[in-house]
């Protein structure tokens, strides 16, 4: 198994906030669970923000995955780094794996 690891510091954006669209589905996923369970949203809310970044999850887009979830960040790192489908560094516009 490879080792999956963030892009450098270099690649990373300064910067990163969910659209009110994005916040709203969010929100709507987060609603879905009862309380005390609201983690389990986790990936969706990942996938979202991925979709946002442009198709990668960028440092800053797990950190905030991790405060609305209230969450540790390295839960949501976890997460986001044993799942393939979630792109750790920049990708091209068309992305296949095998």
């Amino acid at each position: 198994m490879a080792v999956r690891k963030l892009a450098p510091e270099d690649m990373q954006p300064k910067s990163f906030a969910f659209s009110p669209e994005n916040e709203a589905y969010a929100d709507q996923q987060i609603a879905k669970y009862p309380p005390g369970r609201q983690a389990s949203a986790i990936i969706a809310i990942l996938g979202k923000a991925q979709e946002q970044a442009g198709g990668w999850l960028p440092r800053k887009a797990i950190e905030a995955v991790a405060a609305k979830l209230d969450m540790a960040p390295i839960r949501v790192m976890e997460v986001a780094t044993f799942y393939t489908m979630f792109n750790l560094e920049p990708v091209g516009k068309h992305f296949i794996q095998f």
